[in-house]
């Protein structure tokens, strides 16, 4: 019973979530990808991770973020964070788009977050480049959002115990 009530939570928070991305205009939606990236670990100060910076909104050429997964900066991952309405999937022609973008930095790995979805043509464009570009849909967004403690707050935390027969074998 109490794995349901997780699971059903779970599924009401990822849409809520999801629902308060989608009402964020384009920049602070850019934001949040970035704090959800630093909650996942890239970017950290601890001076032996790299660096995590977003773009500005002006000539960033279709990157929107930079993670540097080194102090110096030779291992980047660049992150396009686009914000569009549920039916409107990302096709082809953004992929190849972003993929020119990676080019173009001489990047060879990137991710794609967005609030839609990925067209099955958008998916086999990310495939077909040398370049390593990870796609992270609405679904996909919402769950990491969660599971990062991004956008929610822990309500209760509820511990369930189990005998510990070794103990009492001890005894």
């Amino acid at each position: 019973m109490v794995a349901e009530a997780i699971a059903a939570n779970r599924a009401v928070i990822e849409g809520e979530v999801l629902k308060a991305a989608l009402a964020l205009s384009p920049t602070p939606f850019e934001e949040l990808v970035i704090r959800l990236l630093g909650a996942m670990g890239y970017g950290r100060s601890d001076n032996r991770m790299g660096q995590l910076e977003r773009t500005s909104a002006s000539g960033d050429a279709g990157i929107d973020g930079i993670i540097s997964q080194d102090p110096l900066g030779l291992d980047r991952i660049y992150v396009q964070a686009k914000h569009c309405a549920v039916d409107r999937p990302i096709g082809r022609p953004r992929i190849h788009e972003f993929a020119g973008a990676l080019l173009g930095k001489q990047g060879d790995r990137g991710a794609y977050i967005t609030t839609s979805r990925f067209t099955d043509g958008a998916r086999t464009e990310a495939d077909r480049f040398s370049a390593r570009i990870e796609l992270i849909d609405a679904r996909r967004l919402a769950q990491l959002l969660v599971t990062h403690g991004v956008g929610v707050q822990a309500e209760q935390t509820v511990t369930l115990c189990r005998l510990d027969e070794d103990f009492f074998e001890t005894l």
